[in-house]
Formats: C-alpha cells, sequence, structure tokens
C-alpha cells in the first residue's frame, strides 16, 4: 500500500530506485528547483513526482550477442509504471486500489542497449480519465566507461484501479491539475483514440494458434512457437493476478523464437504494436503465448502473438484470450547492421489475409516515420 503524499504545501520529491531487478528499496533526491519545476511540460507538483528505475543490465537479461531482450525493457517500464499510477490512485483518502496494466502504446526500440549498461527508466503521469491513468515512460541507457547516454525507448501506458477488496471493481481515480488547458484536451485525445483501438480489437479474441506437421521453411507453421507457462505467486501482485510486464516478457521470447526460427540469425525487438490486456490473468491460470510470423519486408518481420489462459483450478471459467500484441524485429549481421530476412510464404487464405493486414500497418508506419529526427533500428 503506498503511503500518503506529503502535504501539498510542500513539493513531493522525486523517486530513484537502485538493484538488480526487484523494486525493494528507494532513495531519495531532492526536488528540482521552483524556477525549473515551473517550466515543466507535465502536471503539477498536486500530482506525484517522476520516479525513475535504474539498472545495470547482466548477461541473463540478454541474447547470446549480448543485445539486451526486448522484454526485459518492457518488464521494467511496466514495473515503473505500475508504481507511479498506483501511489497516485491513492494519493486521497478513499478504498485503497492496486492499478492494473490494460494497454501499452506502440513502442519503437529507438537504439540496442547492452549487457554492462545502466538502464534508466523514468515514468510520469501525463492523464488521467474517470477511472484510468496514462503514464509516459522514458527509458535511456548509459555506458558507465565512457558516461555516453542513448534515449532507447518511448513508451504510453494506461492503468485502471482496481479495488483491494475486490480486483474486479474498478475504482474512480483521483484527478490531476495541468499547467496548460491544452495538455488535458490533449489527453482526452489520446484516451478516446486508445479506448476505440482496444474496441476494436476484440473481434480476434476467437483465433487460435494451430500445429502444423512437416511445414515447410519459411512458411507460417515453419516458425510459428507457443510457451506453456503456469502462473505462480512470483509472477503475480500481491492482490493474485499477473504483472503485465511478466507478460510482456513472455511475449518478447515466443516472438523472438519465432524471429530466430525464421531467420536463423541474431535478432532484436524493433518495435511492439499497442498491447491490450483484455482480462487479467490470476495466479493458478495456465497461460499459452502463441506467436505466428504474419508480414516480411525486406528486413523486418512481423510477429503476431497471443496470450491464452487457462484457469485450471476455477471450472466455472472457460479459456480466454488475456492478451494481445504484434511485434516486429529485424535480423543483424556480425556487425550489428540490419540484414535482409527471407521473405514469409503465406500458404492459405488466412495466412494471405494476414500477411495483407501487415503490409498495410508496415506502409502506415514507414509512411509516419518519414521525416522522423531519432534513430532507427
Amino acid at each position: 500500500m503506498a503511503p500518503p503524499l506529503p502535504s501539498s504545501s510542500m513539493a513531493p520529491p522525486r523517486l530513484i530506485h537502485s538493484g538488480t531487478g526487484l523494486l525493494d528499496t528507494c532513495s531519495q533526491i531532492p526536488p528540482p528547483p521552483p524556477a525549473v519545476a515551473a517550466k515543466m511540460s507535465g502536471p503539477t507538483t498536486d500530482t506525484p513526482a517522476a520516479i525513475q528505475i535504474c539498472r545495470i543490465m547482466r548477461p541473463d537479461d540478454a541474447n547470446v550477442a549480448g543485445n539486451v531482450h526486448g522484454g526485459t525493457i518492457l518488464k521494467m517500464i511496466e514495473e515503473a509504471g505500475a508504481i507511479i499510477s498506483t501511489r497516485h490512485c491513492n494519493s486521497q483518502n478513499g478504498e485503497r486500489c492496486v492499478a492494473a496494466l490494460a494497454r501499452v502504446e506502440r513502442t519503437d526500440f529507438l537504439s540496442p542497449m547492452c549487457i554492462g549498461e545502466v538502464a534508466h527508466v523514468s515514468a510520469e503521469i501525463t492523464y488521467t480519465s474517470k477511472h484510468s491513468v496514462e503514464v509516459q515512460v522514458h527509458v535511456m541507457s548509459e555506458n558507465i566507461l565512457t558516461g555516453t547516454k542513448k534515449l532507447t525507448n518511448k513508451a504510453t501506458l494506461w492503468y485502471v484501479p482496481l479495488s483491494l477488496k475486490n480486483v474486479d471493481k474498478v475504482l474512480e481515480v483521483p484527478p490531476i491539475v495541468y499547467l496548460r488547458q491544452e495538455q488535458e484536451e490533449e489527453g482526452r485525445k489520446r484516451y478516446e483514440a486508445q479506448k476505440l483501438e482496444r474496441m476494436e480489437t476484440k473481434w480476434r479474441n476467437g483465433d487460435i494458434v494451430q500445429p502444423v506437421l512437416n511445414p515447410e521453411p519459411n512458411t507460417v507453421s515453419y516458425s510459428q512457437s507457443s510457451l506453456i507457462h503456469l502462473v505462480g505467486p512470483s509472477d503475480c501482485t500481491l492482490h493474485g493476478f499477473v504483472h503485465g510486464g511478466v507478460t510482456m516478457k513472455l511475449m518478447d521470447e515466443v516472438a523472438g523464437i519465432v524471429a530466430a526460427r525464421h531467420c536463423k540469425t541474431n535478432i532484436v525487438t524493433a518495435s511492439v504494436d499497442a498491447i491490450n490486456f483484455h482480462d487479467k490473468i490470476r495466479k493458478g491460470c495456465v497461460i499459452t503465448i502463441s506467436g505466428r510470423m504474419t508480414f516480411t519486408s525486406n528486413k523486418s518481420m512481423e510477429i503476431e502473438v497471443l496470450v491464452d489462459a487457462d484457469p485450471v483450478v476455477d471450472n466455472s471459467q472457460k479459456r480466454y484470450r488475456a492478451a494481445s500484441a504484434f511485434f516486429t524485429y529485424v535480423s543483424l549481421n556480425q556487425e550489428g547492421k540490419p540484414m535482409p530476412v527471407p521473405q514469409l510464404v503465406p500458404e492459405t487464405e488466412d495466412e494471405k489475409k494476414r500477411f495483407e493486414e501487415g503490409k498495410g500497418r508496415y506502409l502506415q508506419m514507414k509512411a509516419k516515420r518519414q521525416g522522423h529526427t531519432e534513430p532507427q533500428p
């Protein structure tokens, strides 16, 4: 349970975390000077201060080439978002709650992170609706030998506060104060857009990945993969449902296996389309994370990942779709440069349809990136 915030007459301290993977300790650093705080573009100090998680990347965080798994970074992003949103939702007197991840907007991996570098994950609340919180997160990598820092990720996450007494009950979110009216209007537009997109994903909830015997190389069936995982206490919050970051890490792992099977080279996560969490996954469920190739361009691969939960200890509930997303991977040569990938060979009518849909998403994103100044994978 989050501690009460300081009096509104005094700005709450900014927080910085250091650890080896678990959010177990925090130390405080002084708040920014008033002159600096007044220039901040986000909410005023009536909202919880921004937080930062710092952790050095270790060998078990990365692949054989030393590149940190995208799932590891996504998990850290979600941890930071969960902390700041849960604190905010408990900042006023009322029923205690925990913030649960509902959606992650498209996330680009702008620069690879390597073993030995320090990840700095900063999170800030940028909008609240009646029942949801928008958190924006930035990830920087730091080479502690040279002092070089690079922006690796920017992400937007949406959380909903669930009552501790009944995790199926969504509570109201305390409002935040904006420096400019335009910030609230822009946030409302983002909220309405993501709400509509979440509804549009539900039509795919009955789609499943079927195994195929003796598939041909470069086909969808050849590289498709599944992972079955029993949800244990270490995967869950104190209230019995899975951390969103744990789910995203498993999704990235499966997507990486699909990409590696397809091109048989070193691969890295380039981007993740919006991840929608359709329903909570409770402790004791058996989850199946399935991935299949949907589209290939010259140097990238799109993999659809579906997460299904089977509440084996509860006969009253059937298997259900818990989360879904599209991951994009690139293949790297020995110098770490993107290289061509084998072209996908769709066989069935459904595979051809998914291929065309993937092509549409690829062309749409390519058009958006024209004129983009940030480095791309």
